[in-house]
């Protein structure tokens, strides 16, 4: 399914994306992601620093959405789709690098967040993070425009 421009400008410039699977029992699972690339002809990936619930809800079941809202602006989008799991051996230099490079940038973001005064979280959490340990491929299939019509 093919990505307009306004969704993929939409889609990077959020911090981080809630990336939601389905569990053996049927039940809904979300969690916080940082996403590396998203491409116009419909994929979406997103590096994984856990071999947590997402992880295993994907090796039973490809189900996935990807949602990004923007509170401030009160729009937002649900993609929907079916992912593969791509193991860390598997992860090319490119994806690595712009993996690093996201997380120089939010420890940048927060560091003068901090300086003006904008205090957060006391430490640098994205300094903590493990290297991923897998990467998430998502194809599109569907997309939910989660703006209320009437603001359109």
């Amino acid at each position: 399914m093919k990505l307009s421009a306004e969704i993929i400008a939409f889609f990077r410039g959020q911090g981080f994306l809630i990336v939601t699977t389905v569990d053996k029992n049927g039940c809904p699972h979300s969690a916080c992601k940082g996403m590396i690339d998203i491409r116009s002809e419909g994929k979406i990936c997103l590096l994984d620093v856990y071999h947590g619930k997402t992880y295993e809800n994907l090796k039973s079941n490809p189900l996935i959405s990807v949602t990004a809202v923007n509170e401030h602006k009160f729009s937002g989008f649900c993609l929907k789709g079916r992912a593969r799991i791509l193991n860390a051996q598997d992860i090319d230099a490119e994806i690595r690098n712009a993996w690093e490079e996201g997380i120089a940038g939010r420890l940048t973001q927060r560091l003068i967040k901090n300086l003006k005064e904008e205090k957060g979280h006391r430490t640098h959490p994205e300094a903590m993070l493990p290297q991923p340990k897998y990467l998430i491929v998502m194809d599109v299939e569907e997309i939910v425009d989660l703006t209320p019509g009437h603001l359109k």
